[in-house]
């Protein structure tokens, strides 16, 4: 499969927002990006995250507001989106396979197994294998997390500290004058190590203290 002649390279850093396009997608060489909507009170949904290999842009999505928000340092290439282009038809089932696998991991019912599933998958999209397990770069916030799992990063913070009391789980804590990008390499500090799933029941989920209830708005 032959890739078309995309643009030259833009490099932007954590934080920033892609622009839109127009018509015209941005293929990610580098990086992770997460997309995100928001409602006029400010409740913000993450809709989408992205790495290597994977397209991002107004094309693919009919929501508004949207933005491409980067989440470690990113490189992309401007590429004109054609539909009958075998490359970009399989970059288009791609964005909507993990766009499938991602709604399925929300729906999950019970908040801590929601977590759990969130960070396999993101650890298996983005992580490193090691011997005892995968290892997941500290790419999200609790807070962001919460925005993913339509929870609160309170609630986020409770749950991972419990799982990482009953071994589903073990964090490396940041040492003092260490930065980001040496916190994501495998092993090192604020990385989630993660073990062979292991799936939590619902009794785990009651006797444990990990149901949360929904809040009311």
């Amino acid at each position: 499969m032959l890739c078309p002649q995309l643009s030259i390279l833009r490099t932007f850093a954590p934080r920033a927002s892609l622009p839109p396009l127009g018509d015209r997608v941005w293929l990610i060489e580098q990086g992770i990006v997460r997309s995100l909507t928001w409602t006029e009170e400010g409740q913000v949904t993450t809709v989408g995250l992205w790495g290597q290999g994977d397209i991002v842009g107004s094309p693919l999505t009919r929501l508004t507001p949207y933005q491409m928000e980067c989440l470690t340092p990113v490189t992309v290439t401007e590429g004109a989106f054609d539909s009958q282009s075998r490359y970009w038809q399989q970059l288009l089932l791609n964005h909507l396979w993990y766009s499938q696998e991602l709604f399925r991991v929300v729906q999950t019912p019970c908040l801590a197994e929601r977590l759990l599933q969130l960070l396999h998958w993101l650890a298996d999209r983005f992580g490193h294998q090691t011997p005892e397990g995968t290892v997941l770069p500290p790419l999200l916030t609790h807070k962001q997390l919460s925005e993913v799992l339509g929870s609160s990063r309170v609630s986020v913070t409770r749950l991972l500290n419990s799982l990482e009391q009953q071994g589903q789980l073990v964090r490396f804590r940041k040492r003092r004058g260490e930065n980001l990008s040496s916190c994501a390499r495998p092993g090192s500090s604020r990385a989630i190590l993660l073990p062979k799933p292991k799936r939590l029941s619902h009794l785990d989920c009651v006797h444990n203290g990990l149901i949360v209830q929904p809040t009311a708005h």
